[in-house]
């Protein structure tokens, strides 16, 4: 019952449940309370609806959100309990004493406040957001960017200035009980003063020395680096924050081109959830922005999505265009008929190229190139299963997807057999469950059946755990815990010594990475997933949930996968292990197969997951395992050849583009030279690139009709 509950005020635990209903039903307990009239309870019930409201902003409680939807938001709860507080004034004969009209004056000086001070809180932040924000670009030479003020004025500004009240709250309480105004009038004192403090100490930070310069001059200082850096390959991308793995997973490739890489972003979110990196990165929201920035030395612009803000970047003629997508599957997205638009789309191996043929959507093949995949180097080939454990089985289903088609992912209609099934296994094998950290947001079907699934992996593992069968090193483990502890401490040591950037400008300011850091993190991180895999017992089922591990090390210590079809499967093709794929869509074995390349070496499992157990065959015995010469097949068609490494393959096909960019630009200038073509009209004519600040500012999308 509690659960249902919780799901159904969409809050986030029990406590957050009993906080919202003390709330809810507090501010009528309190009304009551004045009409009594009764002091004691009044001032108990307050002490409830302020400690109830402030647990649920420091939670972030949907709810809160919901009440300001029906007008019930943060400063309406607490002018309800000022006057709440006059109503008891009142009800207990004090309307005609000067407290009285005290509390009323300074509750209305009070709210009055509310307005300088808001005005001010949202001045200052629209101050300080600069027209780009960059990471590892040294602006702090070429411009100035003040500190920002203290996180302690502008974090939940608006809850801490309302706060203020409870001075004069409580002195006004203590006065109606005692019967005396000097404690009334003292709170009345310092809740007024107090507000008056806390406004004028922002005002100087909306003016002088205490803002960021104005945004020309702001975008003068990046175009001069961008002329010094001279960036030669740019990685562009857009999105929701919850898609900023699309680019977090081309962040290693980007540092090991042979080009200058550079990383334009359109979104704040992204930047805000970009992983640590070398390269440096712009974040562009405004169109007009972005078409006015000089990059004319940039020759290959790589697209990790198909969005339409990609059309600020496609307009340039100046560089070639390419598709790299953020996966390789057989998913309808992967053979998207925008891709088109692009002078190349860059597919992992002959496969992709074979999926737009069979599409028809325009893309022709002389347009597809074939670079493998540089994400999958850290993915380690399978050498059989060590004779000192137990087989382990990953099972990393994907999402529900937004069209609810039922073939999308097996968490709901075979999620719970298979996990079943692998866990009452004979001979024994380890499970890991990995689901798709979108699982549930868009079905409830799918969040419920995850909930069970994981339910199901936690109480397997609890009964082996305290089967005799199984044994384990306590010492061995207990070493890799205090192992994991340390190298944790040291990476929240290295994180504290980053230092809070404040707010955009000061990140900006202070973005630049330190490379030593970098590197010793990229080091722990290696060190402590080895800890990791080492501090349980190797036959422990889990459920692997967040960041850490990556998916990528859950294939290293896996001897097999069953998943859907998604980029997963092919991915994991790279590691040449066996792995099954769920029909959940009950095309059939044999259409299932046809319709989906990466599922040609697969086992294929009905929703009953009858066939798993000739999965587990080809993990226990390699040697009469059927697949294996397919996968090897399959997996050079997916993915390409080992030689030469992706890396150098990616490296190549960029080269070998940005001739082609370079030989169409000098083209062009030989062309507009031939015709005696004005040199101002050349000019803009050949580079048509940002950097012209031609685009007027009523354009918003920087495209002028027709």
């Amino acid at each position: 019952m509690i659960s249902t509950a919780i799901r159904v005020a969409r809050v986030g635990s029990a406590a957050e449940l009993t906080a919202a209903a003390l709330m809810i039903l507090g501010f009528p307990a309190l009304m009551l309370a004045a009409l009594v009239p009764s002091v004691p309870a009044f001032a108990a019930l307050a002490a409830v609806t302020y400690l109830a409201d402030h647990y649920l902003h420091r939670k972030g409680s949907y709810l809160i959100n919901r009440l300001s939807k029906i007008r019930a938001g943060l400063s309406i709860r607490f002018l309800i309990r000022q006057l709440l507080l006059i109503l008891l004034l009142a009800r207990l004969s004090h309307a005609d004493d000067l407290i009285f009209y005290g509390a009323v004056a300074c509750f209305i000086a009070f709210y009055g406040l509310q307005a300088p001070h808001g005005a001010l809180v949202t001045l200052i932040r629209n101050r300080r957001r600069m027209p780009v924000a960059t990471r590892n670009i040294d602006l702090k030479s070429r411009i100035r960017i003040p500190d920002a003020p203290p996180r302690k004025l502008l974090h939940r500004s608006a809850e801490k200035m309302l706060h203020l009240d409870l001075f004069a709250m409580i002195g006004i309480v203590i006065s109606a009980e005692l019967d005396s105004s000097a404690a009334g009038f003292v709170g009345i004192g310092l809740t007024v003063a107090l507000g008056v403090l806390y406004v004028l100490v922002l005002v100087p930070f909306v003016r002088g020395r205490k803002i960021p310069p104005r945004g020309d001059v702001v975008l003068a200082a990046v175009d001069d680096w961008l002329a010094s850096y001279k960036p030669e390959t740019a990685l562009y991308f857009s999105g929701s924050k919850d898609s900023a793995y699309q680019v977090n997973m081309w962040l290693e490739t980007m540092e090991q081109l042979d080009t200058r890489p550079l990383i334009i972003l359109r979104e704040r979110a992204i930047l805000n959830n970009l992983a640590p990196t070398t390269v440096p990165v712009i974040c562009v929201p405004g169109g007009v922005h972005l078409m006015n920035m000089d990059l004319s030395t940039v020759r290959v612009a790589l697209y990790a999505a198909n969005v339409g803000k990609n059309i600020h970047m496609l307009r340039v003629p100046t560089m070639k265009h390419v598709f790299i997508g953020h996966g390789d599957s057989d998913k309808l997205a992967s053979v998207n008929p925008y891709s088109k638009v692009y002078d190349e789309v860059w597919t992992a191996g002959r496969a992709g190229r074979d999926r737009y043929a069979i599409a028809d959507v325009g893309v022709r093949d002389d347009d597809i190139v074939e670079v493998g995949r540089p994400q999958l180097a850290p993915i380690q080939s399978w050498q059989g299963v060590p004779e000192d454990r137990i087989p382990t089985v990953l099972y990393a289903p994907t999402w529900e997807g937004w069209d609810g088609n039922p073939g999308n992912t097996s968490v709901v209609l075979a999620g719970e057999n298979i996990v079943r099934k692998l866990v009452a296994a004979d001979p024994p094998v380890r499970v890991l469950y990995k689901p798709h950290p979108f699982t549930g947001t868009v079905s409830k079907e799918a969040g419920a059946a995850h909930k069970r699934i994981t339910a199901l992996v936690e109480k397997a593992a609890a009964e082996r755990g305290a089967d005799s069968r199984f044994a384990c090193d306590g010492a061995a483990i207990a070493g890799a815990k205090a192992e994991l502890a340390r190298i944790e401490a040291r990476l929240a040591e290295l994180a504290a010594a980053r230092g809070d950037r404040g707010d955009e400008a000061e990140a900006t300011r202070e973005g630049v990475v330190d490379v030593a850091r970098h590197e010793e993190i990229a080091r722990l991180r290696t060190e402590w997933n080895t800890a990791y895999w080492r501090s349980f017992p190797a036959y422990e089922h889990r459920v692997i949930t967040g960041a850490e591990p990556r998916l990528y090390d859950c294939f290293n210590v896996s001897d097999a996968m069953v998943s859907d079809i998604s980029s997963v499967v092919s991915d994991f093709i790279a590691s040449g292990k066996p792995y099954a794929v769920t029909d959940s869509g009950e095309l059939g074995h044999e259409e299932f197969r046809r319709q989906n390349t990466a599922v040609r070496a697969a086992v294929v499992l009905s929703n009953d997951a009858a066939e798993l157990g000739g999965l587990l065959d080809a993990v226990r015995d390699p040697s009469a395992d059927p697949l294996m010469d397919a996968r090897t097949e399959l997996k050079r068609y997916l993915l390409g050849p080992d030689e030469p490494r992706s890396i150098d393959q990616f490296n190549a096909a960029v080269a070998g583009l940005a001739l082609k960019s370079e030989a169409r630009n000098v083209g062009q200038e030989s062309r507009l030279g031939a015709a005696n073509a004005d040199p101002a009209e050349t000019a803009e004519l050949t580079n048509a690139v940002p950097g012209q600040r031609t685009a007027s500012a009523g354009d918003p999308d920087g495209v002028k009709a027709g």
